[in-house]
């Protein structure tokens, strides 16, 4: 277990009209303290955005998600709060919202390659789709 290292992540989520909340997943924020690790990875599927919410602004949400981008990456354009310490961004990032773009709750896990691991569960849980009946 010594090369396993505990991360939290949460699947960002775009949520159009917040008082009935349905979402469509569309990224992943993972933070890992011991390798002092903070990413997102995203990606807006315009076609089904559209299918489940015509009257959706996709531009505005991009620019959402580009935000959280930028403060995982602490560019020092992207205001006081990507210059916090990384924790905290993602404390920051993951709090509760009532906005178009949410965080789920943060769920733990182990691994060795925090980038792998983001990328695995991007995969598992922003693009593979869903089996709706």
């Amino acid at each position: 277990m010594q090369d396993k290292h505990l991360y939290e992540y949460a699947v960002l989520r775009v949520v159009p009209q917040v008082e009935r909340e349905e979402f469509v997943n569309v990224g992943i924020v993972l933070y890992c303290r011991n390798k002092k690790y903070l990413n997102v990875i995203y990606r807006v599927d315009e076609q089904r955005l559209f299918a489940l919410f015509p009257q959706l602004d996709v531009t505005e949400v991009g620019e959402y998600l580009n935000s959280f981008e930028r403060i995982c990456n602490g560019d020092k354009y992207a205001g006081t709060i990507a210059q916090l310490p990384v924790a905290e961004r993602f404390r920051w990032l993951t709090a509760t919202r009532s906005t178009i773009v949410q965080a789920s709750k943060v769920h733990p896990g182990y691994c060795d390659d925090p980038q792998g691991t983001l990328n695995r569960l991007f995969s598992q849980l922003v693009l593979q789709p869903t089996n709706v009946l």
